[in-house]
């Protein structure tokens, strides 16, 4: 059985951060005192961070793409780990500082370096190398949320802007496609056919 292709486990991976994204709107919109009523609801998005970050270290492990590949799904893994596990040790009441937010701002900021490092080709070259560069603009970008929530906290602008970071990624790796056109234009050494 061979290996699935990478746009499958990217809409896996997309359907996942869409639920959190969606969990994560739903907190910002009826307050946090609400949606915590539910202990479950309150884990979901750290939790996830820490599985999936476990997901990308088995990635990382088991893939036979580039060093580039490896390394910058390793620092993924790690960050994902870090961030969740501070939120879990916040829900929990062990860290009670807002400051901690900074964690998930330097987290997305890694992340969002990482993606544009590890995409080798020019925004155009294709789907995918476009998706990589949006992607990574993104999370860097997104950094100011968390940032937000450690300086100004319980502002709503920051959680919906966290919330909505999360179903932006969502909404761009569901648009990924392994070799597919980008403004109908795909390099002519991206393995497809040329239109």
């Amino acid at each position: 059985m061979s290996a699935p292709r990478a746009e499958i486990a990217h809409w896996i991976t997309a359907a996942a951060i869409l639920f959190v994204g969606l969990l994560l709107l739903a907190e910002a919109i009826v307050g946090p005192e609400v949606f915590r009523r539910r202990a479950w609801r309150a884990y979901a998005w750290p939790v996830a961070a820490v599985v999936g970050g476990v997901f990308l270290w088995l990635i990382a492990a088991l893939s036979t793409f580039s060093t580039l590949h490896l390394i910058a799904h390793s620092l993924w893994a790690q960050a994902a780990m870090i961030a969740g596990g501070v939120q879990i040790a916040v829900i929990r009441g062990s860290l009670t500082s807002p400051r901690w937010s900074l964690v998930t701002a330097a987290a997305l900021f890694l992340t969002g370096a990482s993606f544009l490092i590890h995409e080798q080709n020019g925004w155009l070259f294709s789907r995918s190398a476009f998706l990589h560069h949006l992607i990574g603009w993104v999370l860097v970008a997104s950094a100011v949320f968390p940032v937000g929530q450690a300086l100004r906290p319980r502002r709503l602008v920051w959680s919906t802007g966290f919330a909505l970071t999360f179903v932006v990624v969502a909404i761009l790796l569901f648009a990924d496609r392994d070799v597919a056109p980008i403004f109908g234009h795909l390099s002519e050494f991206a393995g497809g056919d040329t239109p």
